[in-house]
């Protein structure tokens, strides 16, 4: 009788550190699957940011010099 007990003791003791560690290892791949989307998503923002200052810097650079051959080529055609 006391050997049938400690096995089904032995026997939930084991269930019960299987289930556990089922358990752990699904926290673990949670916890591993919500970090690299939040890398992915910080890496999304960065590279929409660079684009975005990019854009506004070629928009800016593209105006400028529009103005800048336009009063040339007017300084030329009015004093020259």
């Amino acid at each position: 009788m006391r050997m049938r007990q400690s096995f089904a003791q032995f026997e939930a003791a084991f269930h019960e550190e299987t289930v556990e560690h089922r358990a752990r290892g699904e926290a673990l791949r949670r916890a591993a699957a919500k970090r690299s989307r939040t890398r992915r998503h910080q890496r999304v923002e960065k590279h929409r940011t660079l684009r975005y200052i990019g854009l506004v810097t070629a928009v800016i650079a593209t105006a400028v010099a529009v103005t800048v051959v336009m009063f040339q080529t007017l300084s030329l055609l009015v004093g020259g």
